[in-house]
Protein backbone atom coordinates (compact mmCIF):
# COMPACT_ATOMS: atom_id res chain seq x y z
CA UNK A 1 0.00 0.00 0.00
CA UNK A 2 1.33 3.51 -0.79
CA UNK A 3 3.07 5.58 2.41
CA UNK A 4 -0.02 6.61 4.32
CA UNK A 5 2.47 10.30 4.95
CA UNK A 6 2.95 10.44 1.09
CA UNK A 7 -0.75 9.37 0.18
CA UNK A 8 -2.11 11.86 2.78
CA UNK A 9 -0.66 14.44 1.08
CA UNK A 10 -1.77 13.73 -2.09
CA UNK A 11 -5.60 13.99 -1.17
CA UNK A 12 -5.63 16.62 1.76
CA UNK A 13 -2.14 18.34 1.75
CA UNK A 14 -3.62 21.74 3.49
CA UNK A 15 -5.97 19.82 5.64
CA UNK A 16 -4.91 20.80 9.48
CA UNK A 17 -2.56 17.59 10.54
CA UNK A 18 -1.50 18.51 13.94
CA UNK A 19 -2.16 21.06 16.88
CA UNK A 20 0.43 20.79 19.92
CA UNK A 21 0.71 24.04 22.16
CA UNK A 22 -0.98 26.40 20.08
CA UNK A 23 0.75 25.73 16.84
CA UNK A 24 -0.28 23.52 14.01
CA UNK A 25 0.77 22.32 10.45
CA UNK A 26 -1.22 21.09 7.96
CA UNK A 27 -0.36 17.34 5.90
CA UNK A 28 2.24 19.03 4.22
CA UNK A 29 3.70 21.40 6.61
CA UNK A 30 3.70 17.48 8.84
CA UNK A 31 5.34 15.96 5.92
CA UNK A 32 8.64 18.68 5.74
CA UNK A 33 9.23 18.56 9.08
CA UNK A 34 9.06 14.92 9.25
CA UNK A 35 11.49 14.69 6.27
CA UNK A 36 13.97 17.31 7.98
CA UNK A 37 14.01 14.41 10.88
CA UNK A 38 14.24 11.38 8.48
CA UNK A 39 16.80 13.29 6.53
CA UNK A 40 19.13 14.04 9.87
CA UNK A 41 18.45 10.16 10.86
CA UNK A 42 19.77 9.51 7.58
CA UNK A 43 23.25 10.46 9.17
CA UNK A 44 23.52 7.57 11.80
CA UNK A 45 25.39 4.37 10.73
CA UNK A 46 22.34 2.02 11.30
CA UNK A 47 21.22 -1.25 9.08
CA UNK A 48 18.31 -0.66 6.80
CA UNK A 49 14.97 -1.58 9.47
CA UNK A 50 16.98 -2.04 11.94
CA UNK A 51 14.73 -1.29 15.09
CA UNK A 52 15.27 1.78 17.21
CA UNK A 53 14.06 3.25 20.22
CA UNK A 54 12.29 6.52 21.10
CA UNK A 55 12.18 7.62 24.78
CA UNK A 56 9.59 10.99 25.30
CA UNK A 57 6.73 12.12 26.36
CA UNK A 58 4.10 13.77 24.15
CA UNK A 59 5.28 16.66 21.80
CA UNK A 60 5.25 17.89 18.40
CA UNK A 61 9.12 16.68 18.18
CA UNK A 62 8.36 13.54 19.47
CA UNK A 63 5.51 12.73 17.02
CA UNK A 64 7.73 13.98 13.91
CA UNK A 65 10.34 11.20 15.26
CA UNK A 66 7.70 8.56 15.36
CA UNK A 67 6.81 9.60 11.56
CA UNK A 68 10.17 9.88 10.68
CA UNK A 69 11.33 6.72 11.41
CA UNK A 70 8.70 5.20 9.56
CA UNK A 71 9.16 6.85 6.80
CA UNK A 72 12.63 4.99 6.93
CA UNK A 73 11.71 1.79 7.54
CA UNK A 74 13.00 1.29 10.95
CA UNK A 75 10.32 -0.70 13.30
CA UNK A 76 9.84 1.86 16.19
CA UNK A 77 10.32 0.54 19.61
CA UNK A 78 8.42 2.31 22.18
CA UNK A 79 9.95 3.21 25.68
CA UNK A 80 7.83 4.36 28.21
CA UNK A 81 9.52 6.64 30.10
CA UNK A 82 7.91 5.57 33.43
CA UNK A 83 10.38 2.59 33.42
CA UNK A 84 13.13 2.19 35.74
CA UNK A 85 16.64 2.22 33.95
CA UNK A 86 16.55 -1.69 34.68
CA UNK A 87 13.23 -2.36 32.98
CA UNK A 88 14.65 -0.23 30.31
CA UNK A 89 17.77 -1.96 29.66
CA UNK A 90 16.21 -5.16 29.30
CA UNK A 91 13.86 -3.83 26.46
CA UNK A 92 16.66 -3.07 24.34
CA UNK A 93 18.60 -6.01 25.01
CA UNK A 94 15.55 -7.90 23.97
CA UNK A 95 14.14 -5.63 21.43
CA UNK A 96 18.68 -5.88 19.94
CA UNK A 97 17.87 -1.84 19.35
CA UNK A 98 20.52 0.11 16.93
CA UNK A 99 19.95 2.93 18.45
CA UNK A 100 17.96 4.98 21.40
CA UNK A 101 16.73 8.65 20.51
CA UNK A 102 15.57 10.33 23.97
CA UNK A 103 14.09 13.81 25.04
CA UNK A 104 16.30 16.07 27.26
CA UNK A 105 14.05 15.04 29.93
CA UNK A 106 15.08 12.10 30.84
CA UNK A 107 18.52 11.78 30.61
CA UNK A 108 18.69 10.68 33.89
CA UNK A 109 16.85 7.34 32.78
CA UNK A 110 19.70 7.20 29.83
CA UNK A 111 22.65 8.04 32.36
CA UNK A 112 21.30 4.80 34.36
CA UNK A 113 21.13 2.55 31.38
CA UNK A 114 25.16 0.31 30.77
CA UNK A 115 28.22 2.37 28.93
CA UNK A 116 26.98 0.34 25.64
CA UNK A 117 23.34 2.07 25.94
CA UNK A 118 24.62 5.39 26.41
CA UNK A 119 26.80 5.15 23.47
CA UNK A 120 23.59 4.39 21.24
CA UNK A 121 21.39 7.13 23.20
CA UNK A 122 20.77 10.31 21.20
CA UNK A 123 19.03 13.25 22.27
CA UNK A 124 16.33 15.62 20.61
CA UNK A 125 18.83 18.42 20.76
CA UNK A 126 21.90 16.22 19.05
CA UNK A 127 19.76 15.12 16.54
CA UNK A 128 18.30 18.43 15.38
CA UNK A 129 22.55 18.92 15.11
CA UNK A 130 23.69 16.48 12.38
CA UNK A 131 23.37 17.69 9.49
CA UNK A 132 20.90 16.56 6.44
CA UNK A 133 21.71 13.47 4.35
CA UNK A 134 19.25 13.28 1.28
CA UNK A 135 16.81 10.76 1.91
CA UNK A 136 13.96 8.96 0.07
CA UNK A 137 11.10 7.51 2.12
CA UNK A 138 9.92 4.18 1.21
CA UNK A 139 7.04 4.56 -1.30
CA UNK A 140 4.94 1.37 0.10
CA UNK A 141 4.22 0.06 3.34
CA UNK A 142 4.37 -3.75 2.96
CA UNK A 143 1.49 -4.70 5.57
CA UNK A 144 3.42 -7.80 7.00
CA UNK A 145 6.17 -5.39 7.85
CA UNK A 146 6.17 -4.48 11.84
CA UNK A 147 6.50 -1.16 11.99
CA UNK A 148 5.89 -0.53 16.08
CA UNK A 149 6.98 -2.46 19.03
CA UNK A 150 5.71 -2.38 22.35
CA UNK A 151 6.31 -4.30 25.69
CA UNK A 152 3.88 -5.94 27.85
CA UNK A 153 4.62 -7.97 30.86
CA UNK A 154 3.15 -11.31 30.25
CA UNK A 155 1.66 -12.90 33.25
CA UNK A 156 5.25 -14.56 34.10
CA UNK A 157 6.30 -10.90 34.77
CA UNK A 158 8.65 -10.86 31.87
CA UNK A 159 8.11 -8.45 29.42
CA UNK A 160 7.18 -9.32 25.72
CA UNK A 161 7.55 -7.09 22.56
CA UNK A 162 4.41 -7.31 20.93
CA UNK A 163 4.74 -6.83 17.24
CA UNK A 164 2.71 -4.69 15.46
CA UNK A 165 2.40 -4.94 11.37
CA UNK A 166 1.12 -2.02 9.19
CA UNK A 167 -1.78 -4.03 8.22
CA UNK A 168 -2.64 -4.28 12.31
CA UNK A 169 -3.15 -0.76 12.61
CA UNK A 170 -5.03 -0.29 9.35
CA UNK A 171 -7.36 -2.54 10.42
CA UNK A 172 -7.58 -1.09 13.76
CA UNK A 173 -8.11 2.22 12.02
CA UNK A 174 -10.96 0.30 10.02
CA UNK A 175 -12.74 -1.12 12.84
CA UNK A 176 -12.92 2.12 14.64
CA UNK A 177 -14.02 3.79 11.93
CA UNK A 178 -16.97 1.33 10.70
CA UNK A 179 -18.11 1.81 14.98
CA UNK A 180 -17.84 5.59 15.39
CA UNK A 181 -18.35 6.46 11.75
CA UNK A 182 -16.11 9.60 9.72
CA UNK A 183 -16.91 13.17 9.25
CA UNK A 184 -15.37 15.74 7.70
CA UNK A 185 -15.03 17.70 10.98
CA UNK A 186 -13.83 15.09 13.20
CA UNK A 187 -10.69 15.55 15.09
CA UNK A 188 -9.16 13.67 17.84
CA UNK A 189 -7.91 15.05 21.35
CA UNK A 190 -4.86 12.67 22.42
CA UNK A 191 -3.58 13.15 25.91
CA UNK A 192 -2.73 9.82 26.54
CA UNK A 193 0.82 8.57 25.46
CA UNK A 194 2.00 7.87 22.66
CA UNK A 195 4.28 5.36 23.52
CA UNK A 196 1.04 3.33 24.75
CA UNK A 197 -1.40 1.75 21.99
CA UNK A 198 -4.17 4.17 22.86
CA UNK A 199 -1.83 7.58 21.26
CA UNK A 200 0.19 5.71 18.34
CA UNK A 201 -3.54 3.99 16.87
CA UNK A 202 -5.06 7.95 16.71
CA UNK A 203 -1.50 8.98 14.79
CA UNK A 204 -2.31 6.12 12.53
CA UNK A 205 -5.87 7.11 12.42
CA UNK A 206 -4.82 10.70 11.31
CA UNK A 207 -3.23 9.57 8.10
CA UNK A 208 -5.86 7.13 7.18
CA UNK A 209 -8.56 9.44 7.86
CA UNK A 210 -7.13 12.61 7.38
CA UNK A 211 -8.05 13.93 10.37
CA UNK A 212 -6.19 16.83 13.13
CA UNK A 213 -5.05 15.31 16.24
CA UNK A 214 -4.64 17.58 19.13
CA UNK A 215 -2.02 16.42 20.95
CA UNK A 216 -1.11 17.35 24.71
CA UNK A 217 1.66 16.90 26.76
CA UNK A 218 0.20 16.12 29.99
CA UNK A 219 -3.13 15.66 30.96
CA UNK A 220 -5.20 19.00 31.70
CA UNK A 221 -8.56 18.65 32.22
CA UNK A 222 -9.30 22.51 31.84
CA UNK A 223 -7.14 22.81 28.66
CA UNK A 224 -9.03 19.67 27.77
CA UNK A 225 -12.63 20.99 28.49
CA UNK A 226 -11.49 23.91 26.87
CA UNK A 227 -11.45 22.85 23.72
CA UNK A 228 -14.52 20.34 23.99
CA UNK A 229 -16.49 23.09 25.09
CA UNK A 230 -15.27 25.09 22.30
CA UNK A 231 -16.24 22.88 19.58
CA UNK A 232 -12.82 22.25 18.01
CA UNK A 233 -12.60 18.78 19.83
CA UNK A 234 -15.03 16.19 18.38
CA UNK A 235 -13.36 12.90 19.90
CA UNK A 236 -11.20 11.99 22.85
CA UNK A 237 -9.65 8.91 24.43
CA UNK A 238 -9.19 8.58 28.19
CA UNK A 239 -9.02 6.15 30.86
CA UNK A 240 -11.32 6.17 34.05
CA UNK A 241 -9.38 8.36 36.21
CA UNK A 242 -9.19 11.21 33.19
CA UNK A 243 -12.93 10.97 32.78
CA UNK A 244 -13.59 11.62 36.58
CA UNK A 245 -10.96 15.11 36.26
CA UNK A 246 -12.79 16.12 32.99
CA UNK A 247 -16.14 16.15 34.67
CA UNK A 248 -15.25 17.62 38.24
CA UNK A 249 -13.78 20.69 36.27
CA UNK A 250 -16.90 20.78 33.74
CA UNK A 251 -18.86 21.53 36.78
CA UNK A 252 -22.62 22.83 35.11
CA UNK A 253 -21.26 23.50 31.70
CA UNK A 254 -21.61 21.36 28.46
CA UNK A 255 -19.58 20.41 25.44
CA UNK A 256 -20.56 22.06 22.48
CA UNK A 257 -23.29 20.23 20.59
CA UNK A 258 -20.70 18.53 17.41
CA UNK A 259 -18.86 16.93 20.13
CA UNK A 260 -19.03 13.19 19.01
CA UNK A 261 -18.00 10.87 21.61
CA UNK A 262 -15.53 9.80 24.54
CA UNK A 263 -13.50 6.37 23.75
CA UNK A 264 -13.32 5.00 27.34
CA UNK A 265 -10.80 2.54 27.89
CA UNK A 266 -9.32 1.01 30.91
CA UNK A 267 -12.25 -0.74 32.41
CA UNK A 268 -16.09 -0.48 32.71
CA UNK A 269 -17.68 2.78 33.76
CA UNK A 270 -19.48 2.87 37.14
CA UNK A 271 -23.02 3.90 37.59
CA UNK A 272 -22.11 7.05 39.12
CA UNK A 273 -20.12 8.45 36.25
CA UNK A 274 -22.05 7.06 33.83
CA UNK A 275 -25.23 8.93 35.17
CA UNK A 276 -22.93 12.42 34.91
CA UNK A 277 -21.92 11.19 31.40
CA UNK A 278 -25.86 11.28 30.49
CA UNK A 279 -26.73 14.52 32.46
CA UNK A 280 -24.17 16.29 30.84
CA UNK A 281 -25.27 14.68 26.97
CA UNK A 282 -22.02 13.48 26.72
CA UNK A 283 -21.55 10.34 24.67
CA UNK A 284 -19.40 7.51 25.85
CA UNK A 285 -18.36 4.66 24.12
CA UNK A 286 -16.52 1.99 26.11
CA UNK A 287 -14.23 -0.43 25.02
CA UNK A 288 -12.00 -3.31 25.70
CA UNK A 289 -8.74 -3.82 23.40
CA UNK A 290 -4.74 -4.40 24.26
CA UNK A 291 -1.28 -3.97 23.03
CA UNK A 292 -1.77 -7.44 20.91
CA UNK A 293 -5.15 -6.11 19.12
CA UNK A 294 -3.64 -2.51 18.31
CA UNK A 295 -6.49 -0.99 20.20
CA UNK A 296 -9.61 -1.87 20.80
CA UNK A 297 -11.71 -4.80 20.01
CA UNK A 298 -14.84 -4.53 21.75
CA UNK A 299 -17.04 -1.21 22.17
CA UNK A 300 -20.28 -0.65 23.67
CA UNK A 301 -22.18 2.50 22.68
CA UNK A 302 -23.74 5.14 24.43
CA UNK A 303 -27.30 4.46 23.50
CA UNK A 304 -26.62 0.64 25.29
CA UNK A 305 -24.44 2.08 28.19
CA UNK A 306 -27.19 2.02 31.12
CA UNK A 307 -29.06 -1.24 30.03
CA UNK A 308 -25.72 -3.02 29.50
CA UNK A 309 -23.86 -1.47 32.83
CA UNK A 310 -20.62 -3.46 33.49
CA UNK A 311 -20.16 -4.21 29.39
CA UNK A 312 -17.42 -3.56 27.11
CA UNK A 313 -20.38 -4.13 24.60
CA UNK A 314 -19.88 -5.93 20.80
CA UNK A 315 -17.03 -6.85 18.91
CA UNK A 316 -16.04 -4.53 16.47
CA UNK A 317 -16.72 -5.49 12.58
CA UNK A 318 -14.13 -7.21 11.73
CA UNK A 319 -13.35 -9.25 15.40
CA UNK A 320 -14.46 -12.32 15.89
CA UNK A 321 -15.05 -13.51 19.66
CA UNK A 322 -15.50 -16.58 22.13
CA UNK A 323 -15.74 -17.48 25.26
CA UNK A 324 -14.25 -20.87 26.10
CA UNK A 325 -13.55 -23.45 29.20
CA UNK A 326 -10.74 -24.72 29.71
CA UNK A 327 -11.53 -27.84 27.62
CA UNK A 328 -11.67 -25.45 25.15
CA UNK A 329 -15.62 -25.75 24.59
CA UNK A 330 -17.74 -23.16 23.71
CA UNK A 331 -19.47 -21.41 26.72
CA UNK A 332 -23.01 -20.95 27.34
CA UNK A 333 -24.24 -17.60 27.47
CA UNK A 334 -23.63 -16.31 31.43
CA UNK A 335 -20.49 -19.09 31.48
CA UNK A 336 -17.89 -17.61 32.35
CA UNK A 337 -14.24 -18.45 30.07
CA UNK A 338 -11.80 -17.45 28.38
CA UNK A 339 -11.78 -14.48 25.86
CA UNK A 340 -10.43 -15.80 22.46
CA UNK A 341 -10.28 -13.41 19.43
CA UNK A 342 -10.05 -13.64 15.74
CA UNK A 343 -9.28 -10.48 13.80
CA UNK A 344 -6.45 -9.26 11.18
CA UNK A 345 -5.21 -6.46 13.70
CA UNK A 346 -4.44 -9.43 16.16
CA UNK A 347 -0.48 -9.00 16.58
CA UNK A 348 1.70 -11.24 14.14
CA UNK A 349 3.27 -12.57 17.47
CA UNK A 350 5.55 -11.91 20.25
CA UNK A 351 9.47 -10.94 19.46
CA UNK A 352 11.70 -13.83 19.27
CA UNK A 353 8.18 -16.43 19.60
CA UNK A 354 6.94 -18.65 16.92
CA UNK A 355 4.66 -16.43 15.13
CA UNK A 356 0.74 -16.43 15.29
CA UNK A 357 -1.10 -18.19 12.86
CA UNK A 358 -3.46 -16.05 11.19
CA UNK A 359 -6.42 -19.23 11.62
CA UNK A 360 -5.66 -19.18 15.09
CA UNK A 361 -7.86 -17.55 17.62
CA UNK A 362 -5.80 -15.55 19.94
CA UNK A 363 -5.94 -16.48 23.68
CA UNK A 364 -5.79 -13.07 25.98
CA UNK A 365 -5.87 -14.92 29.23
CA UNK A 366 -8.59 -12.79 30.30
CA UNK A 367 -12.05 -14.21 31.62
CA UNK A 368 -15.44 -12.97 30.72
CA UNK A 369 -18.93 -13.94 29.71
CA UNK A 370 -21.48 -13.63 27.03
CA UNK A 371 -24.86 -12.55 27.76
CA UNK A 372 -27.97 -13.58 26.05
CA UNK A 373 -27.21 -10.55 23.46
CA UNK A 374 -23.94 -11.62 22.78
CA UNK A 375 -22.82 -8.19 25.03
CA UNK A 376 -18.76 -8.95 26.40
CA UNK A 377 -18.71 -8.72 30.44
CA UNK A 378 -15.18 -8.87 31.99
CA UNK A 379 -14.71 -10.73 34.87
CA UNK A 380 -10.82 -10.13 35.35
CA UNK A 381 -8.01 -8.57 33.03
CA UNK A 382 -5.31 -11.32 32.18
CA UNK A 383 -6.18 -13.34 34.75
CA UNK A 384 -4.56 -11.19 37.98
CA UNK A 385 -3.74 -7.80 36.39
CA UNK A 386 -4.27 -4.68 37.83
CA UNK A 387 -5.25 -1.62 36.68
CA UNK A 388 -4.10 1.75 38.22
CA UNK A 389 -4.42 4.92 36.27
CA UNK A 390 -4.59 3.23 32.65
CA UNK A 391 -1.48 1.33 33.33
CA UNK A 392 -1.30 -2.37 33.77
CA UNK A 393 0.13 -3.53 36.69
CA UNK A 394 1.57 -7.44 36.31
CA UNK A 395 1.23 -8.75 40.43
CA UNK A 396 4.34 -11.54 38.62
CA UNK A 397 6.70 -9.02 37.79
CA UNK A 398 6.39 -7.11 41.34
CA UNK A 399 6.61 -10.13 43.30
CA UNK A 400 9.82 -11.08 41.25
CA UNK A 401 11.43 -8.11 43.09
CA UNK A 402 9.99 -8.31 46.50
CA UNK A 403 11.19 -11.94 46.42
CA UNK A 404 14.80 -10.50 45.94
CA UNK A 405 14.76 -8.20 49.08
CA UNK A 406 16.70 -10.21 51.89
CA UNK A 407 14.77 -11.09 53.97
CA UNK A 408 11.20 -11.97 52.25
CA UNK A 409 10.71 -15.44 51.83
CA UNK A 410 7.35 -15.08 49.87
CA UNK A 411 4.85 -12.74 48.47
CA UNK A 412 1.87 -12.27 46.50
CA UNK A 413 0.54 -8.67 45.52
CA UNK A 414 -3.10 -7.94 44.46
CA UNK A 415 -4.99 -5.05 43.39
CA UNK A 416 -7.59 -3.28 46.04
CA UNK A 417 -10.07 -0.52 45.17
CA UNK A 418 -9.29 2.88 44.96
CA UNK A 419 -10.94 5.62 44.07
CA UNK A 420 -8.92 7.69 42.21
CA UNK A 421 -6.76 5.13 40.16
CA UNK A 422 -9.65 2.48 40.24
CA UNK A 423 -7.34 0.21 41.92
CA UNK A 424 -3.57 0.09 43.43
CA UNK A 425 -1.40 -2.82 44.34
CA UNK A 426 -1.00 -4.37 47.87
CA UNK A 427 1.66 -7.19 48.70
CA UNK A 428 1.70 -9.37 51.36
CA UNK A 429 4.78 -10.72 52.20
CA UNK A 430 6.10 -13.93 54.46
CA UNK A 431 8.95 -13.14 56.16
CA UNK A 432 11.74 -15.74 56.83
CA UNK A 433 11.67 -16.55 60.76
CA UNK A 434 12.78 -13.93 63.26
CA UNK A 435 13.24 -11.91 60.48
CA UNK A 436 12.04 -7.53 60.98
CA UNK A 437 11.79 -5.47 57.98
CA UNK A 438 11.18 -2.02 57.80
CA UNK A 439 8.48 -1.74 54.97
CA UNK A 440 10.12 2.09 53.83
CA UNK A 441 12.98 0.13 52.89
CA UNK A 442 10.90 -2.55 50.49
CA UNK A 443 9.61 0.88 49.62
CA UNK A 444 13.05 2.30 48.78
CA UNK A 445 14.11 -0.92 46.83
CA UNK A 446 10.84 -1.37 44.76
CA UNK A 447 11.57 2.21 43.17
CA UNK A 448 15.46 1.28 42.19
CA UNK A 449 13.28 -2.10 40.16
CA UNK A 450 10.09 -0.73 39.22
CA UNK A 451 8.23 1.94 37.74
CA UNK A 452 6.32 4.57 40.49
CA UNK A 453 2.62 2.80 39.94
CA UNK A 454 4.36 -0.64 39.97
CA UNK A 455 5.26 0.04 43.77
CA UNK A 456 2.58 -1.22 46.46
CA UNK A 457 1.26 1.23 48.18
CA UNK A 458 0.96 -1.07 51.70
CA UNK A 459 2.50 -3.90 52.32
CA UNK A 460 1.15 -6.50 54.82
CA UNK A 461 3.08 -9.02 56.50
CA UNK A 462 1.40 -12.50 56.50
CA UNK A 463 2.62 -16.28 58.80
CA UNK A 464 1.75 -18.00 55.31
CA UNK A 465 0.07 -17.34 51.53
CA UNK A 466 -3.37 -19.13 51.26
CA UNK A 467 -2.21 -21.42 48.47
CA UNK A 468 -4.67 -24.38 46.83
CA UNK A 469 -3.47 -27.90 46.80
CA UNK A 470 -1.44 -27.35 43.50
CA UNK A 471 0.41 -25.01 45.32
CA UNK A 472 -0.88 -21.89 43.58
CA UNK A 473 -1.83 -18.63 45.35
CA UNK A 474 -5.78 -18.19 46.41
CA UNK A 475 -5.72 -14.51 45.78
CA UNK A 476 -9.44 -14.03 46.18
CA UNK A 477 -8.69 -14.91 49.95
CA UNK A 478 -6.33 -12.05 50.02
CA UNK A 479 -9.24 -9.77 48.34
CA UNK A 480 -11.42 -10.55 51.23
Amino acid sequence: MENWLTKRVLLSPNQKALVYQEQSWTFSELQKEVLKVASQLNQLDVLKKAPIAVLGGNSAKLYFLILALQQLGHPIVFLNHRLTANEITHQLKDAKVAKVVYQEEFTDSIEGLDLLWQEKALSFRQLKKLPEKECVPISEFDLDEVTSIMYTSGTTGLPKGVQQTFNNHWWSAMGSALNLGLSEKDSWLCPVPLFHISGFSIMMRSLIYGMPVYLFATFDEEEINRYLISGEGKMISVVSVMLKRLLVNLGAKNYHPDFRCLLLGGGPIDVGTLTMCQQHGIPVIQSYGMTETASQVVALNMQMAEEKIGSSGLPLFPVELKIVTENQEKCAPYEHGEILLKAPNITKGYLHQPAFKKTDWFHTGDVGYLDQDGYLFIVSRLTDIIISGGENIYPAEVEHVLLEFPGVQDVAVIGIQDADWEQVPVAYVVLSEGQIVDQEQMKAFCRIKLAHYKIPKKFMILKELPRNAAGKIMRHKLIK
